[in-house]
């Protein structure tokens, strides 16, 4: 979800870049983990991809997900290539509903997969059924397996079988931490914004809901059309510098977001101040900051100050 961002106060300086005094404000959300795996890294990867369509942003999505890492063969549980994706909603129904359909909709679909929980030591409770739901399009052929306290469930398709674990356990992550890359052109702030992503990519347990990574969208709550909870973010648009109240620098022409979910405060800690080092290294930056509701909407704070 993206934020609108506090207005300027103390400029900090990195690798002469101007670092804005202030914080990324993130909230609690309910996360899962899933493990994709398929006869090669080709259908893994595109199964982990349709999953994670259209899930940008809990404001309009049903979750927000991207995937993690990818995992090699040795290390997945059929030992066959994977994917981990990473998906987060607002309760543990409606994550469960949501991955359920998701599942059904675009792994047991796509040629060869299988799909395994990657979350552990989860009461019950906190638990979310997926292979147990997409069980009846077995239409009473399907199968249950189980393997220690793991039910997994064989459902009969056109290539063979597909092999998707009952339950997937859930955590409380923390959703929405971010970094606003501002720069003198468009070209140079999207390469800093691309390394920045490569560098939060670079660590486990986070994941960049966005396309590729990142958002041209920002977006502030509230519009002037009141069916619609979010709108342009219009203080951060170059183009509308002369009709608004800007919060740009003078020579400021394109602006990327980068919004970070991940399963605790210390990792999303840790990709933040990874993107704001590897953002700072490139020419053309000329600011970066973060957006947050002064502190009302979540109680997880991550002060640039801190990360540099």
């Amino acid at each position: 979800m993206t934020l609108e961002a506090s207005p300027v106060t103390t400029l900090l300086d990195l690798n002469g870049v101007e670092i804005v005094d202030t914080f990324a404000e993130a909230f609690p959300i309910k996360a899962a983990r899933l493990i994709i795996t398929a006869a090669s890294a080709r259908w893994a990867q595109t199964a982990a991809t349709v999953l994670c369509g259209n899930a940008t942003s809990v404001i309009a999505c049903d979750v927000e997900a991207a995937i993690e890492r990818v995992i090699p063969a040795d290390e997945t549980p059929d030992g066959r290539p994977g994917v981990a994706v990473l998906a987060f909603g607002f309760s543990v129904d409606g994550l469960g509903k949501a991955l359920q359909s998701r599942v059904g909709q675009c792994v047991l679909t796509c040629p060869t997969t299988a799909c395994y929980n990657g979350i552990f030591d989860c009461p019950k409770e906190k638990q979310i059924r997926i292979g147990g739901g997409i069980r009846y399009f077995g239409d009473s052929f399907q199968k249950s397996k189980k393997l220690g306290d793991r039910r997994f469930w064989r459902i009969p398709v056109m290539d063979g079988e597909f092999l998707c674990e009952d339950y997937f356990g859930t955590i409380t992550g923390v959703a929405g931490g971010n970094l606003i890359i501002c720069g003198t052109d468009q070209l140079s702030t999207l390469q800093a914004a691309e390394a920045a992503v490569d560098a939060i990519r670079q660590g486990i347990n986070v994941a960049l809901p966005f396309p590729g990574g990142l958002v041209r969208s920002g977006s502030k709550v509230g519009s002037r059309y009141p069916k619609l909870k979010a709108s342009t973010n219009d203080a951060y648009c170059p183009t509308l510098r002369g009709v608004t109240t800007s919060e740009l620098p003078d020579n400021c022409q394109a602006v990327y977001e980068i919004v970070i979910d991940g399963l605790s405060f210390d990792d999303v800690q840790a990709a933040t101040r990874r993107g704001l080092h590897a953002a700072a290294a490139v020419a053309g930056v000329i600011r970066i900051t973060s957006g947050n509701y002064g502190g009302k909407l979540g109680k997880h704070h991550f002060h640039l100050r801190d990360l540099l």
